[in-house]
């Protein structure tokens, strides 16, 4: 994401494995969708590396190949790197995003190779988070003006003799370290490398009892297994994250959307029409991320078992 707004947050997705390679060729900066100037029949979807977004994914594949008679073609890659293709035409459907405005304006304002595609209906919001069992134990460490006296409590081998924020993956870009420079924190960003990694951490954590401050997000499926408490920090005012080495505020509630290539949201037919009404909520959401990623189902079987549970939702999407 752009640092001007938020990752969502990182959940690497297991079994998607890197990134296919892009043929641009002849779609280059025109908005042209291969796809909807080729066979008509091919969709091609970004699977973004955290657990929510996989499962967005899975159902709107589901649909499309089983209702639809679609052939869709996913691949995982960064989240503005998939803006680029999103305008080439290499892909024709992001189903999450958390706010990129440097790539709106560039994509939807400017070139209009992009267009929106809706809101997705799920409201994201990142944050700092610390154990309830902590938090119950010291009420204060709630205010981030507090978080320099609890820094030693935090502090771990990988974080320099400051307190620790544990962060996911790197490929997703956050403020903050720019919000711990500004409020003059006493604290070092440290990543466990995924979403995967983070949650083992943040279990290993809590297992042991052990304090613990964490970049974190909602929805998110583990928030229904382990209670954290948000730390609050300076409230978001529109613009406060404009200049991004400027930033001292906290973090929005973005309402998460959906984009198109501009040429597939014309020509793209029953599927682009699919899309655009394709809606979940944030409990549908989580619903189908835990079937993902805490009873081990396969992002297909997860598909497959929520769409036959719920025919009055998806049935609603139908061109």
């Amino acid at each position: 994401m752009q640092n001007t707004k938020r990752t969502r947050a990182a959940i690497a997705i297991v079994g998607a494995a890197g990134m296919l390679a892009l043929s641009a060729c002849g779609a280059a900066e025109t908005g042209k969708s291969n796809t909807a100037g080729s066979d008509g029949k091919t969709v091609k979807l970004t699977v973004p590396s955290w657990v929510g977004a996989e499962a967005n994914v899975a159902v709107a594949k589901h649909l499309l190949e089983k209702e639809l008679d679609y052939k869709v073609k996913t691949q995982q890659m960064g989240e503005v790197l998939a803006w680029d293709a999103l305008a080439k035409g290499d892909l024709d459907a992001v189903l999450e995003d958390w706010g990129h405005p440097e790539q709106e304006k560039k994509y939807v304002e400017d070139k209009k190779t992009v267009v929106k595609g809706g809101d997705l209906g799920v409201t994201g919001h990142i944050g700092w988070y610390v154990p309830k069992y902590f938090a119950d134990k010291h009420p204060d460490v709630t205010d981030w003006k507090n978080l320099n006296k609890y820094a030693d409590e935090f502090k771990t081998s990988e974080s320099g003799g400051k307190g620790q924020l544990l962060e996911g993956s790197p490929d997703y870009v956050t403020n903050d370290d720019a919000i711990i420079k500004n409020l003059k924190l006493d604290l070092k960003t440290v990543y466990a490398g995924s979403e995967a990694a983070q949650i083992t951490e943040i279990r290993k954590n809590v297992k042991a009892k052990k304090p613990f401050l964490t970049y974190w997000w909602t929805p998110q499926w583990l928030n229904s297994q382990v209670d954290m408490v948000e730390v609050k920090l300076p409230e978001y005012k529109e613009g406060c994250d404009k200049d991004p080495k400027k930033i001292s505020c906290g973090y929005p509630n973005t309402p998460l959307q959906k984009y198109f290539n501009a040429d597939f949201a014309k020509k793209g037919g029953k599927a682009a029409e699919f899309l655009k009404k394709f809606k979940l909520t944030t409990d549908q959401q989580n619903e189908i991320a835990t079937m993902i990623a805490g009873d081990k189902m396969s992002p297909e079987a997860a598909a497959e078992k929520w769409v036959k549970a719920n025919p009055d939702v998806w049935k609603a999407w139908m061109p």
